[in-house]
């Protein structure tokens, strides 16, 4: 976000093009943004796919299910739904998409995640989204670690 708190035109832009939701009553929705300081990366999966996952947040899961549901390359887009795993997150679809920047004079990328989930009974939409968000944030973070580092090595010119 700028400074103001607001989202800056880029953002806006990305956020209207790509990350509409219309969650039903028992649902809450969401959306964060990341930049990371690496170029944007490409990736090689297929419609389809299911990806078995590890949880290891400290919260009261150890597997999520995962099936992507788009991918777009061009666009740099992807979406994916949750199928399974010992959670409570239910109906949970996600939409990413990648947008190349500029950050510090250097190729850079935003990217920005919304997703849509039900609200687990005996918990508040509030409540379901901070989860949500506060996993979302350790992956965006986890994402830019490793990218960035990547980064760091291509940009950096060998000592002759």
């Amino acid at each position: 976000m700028s400074g103001n708190g607001g989202f800056s035109s880029l953002e806006k832009e990305c956020i209207g093009r790509h990350h509409r939701h219309e969650p039903a009553e028992n649902q809450c929705t969401s959306l964060l943004i990341k930049h990371i300081k690496a170029p944007l990366p490409l990736g090689n999966l297929e419609i389809g796919s299911i990806r078995e996952v590890d949880v290891k947040s400290g919260l009261p899961a150890t597997t999520s299910t995962e099936r992507l549901e788009l991918l777009d390359d061009d666009k740099h887009i992807l979406s994916f739904r949750i199928v399974g795993g010992d959670h409570r997150l239910r109906n949970y679809s996600s939409i990413i998409s990648l947008h190349s920047e500029i950050i510090e004079g250097r190729p850079g990328t935003l990217v920005v995640e919304s997703f849509v989930v039900d609200t687990p009974e005996g918990n508040t939409k509030d409540e379901t989204c901070f989860v949500v968000e506060t996993l979302i944030k350790c992956n965006l973070k986890s994402l830019a670690d490793v990218s960035e580092g990547l980064a760091i090595q291509d940009w950096t010119e060998p000592i002759v």
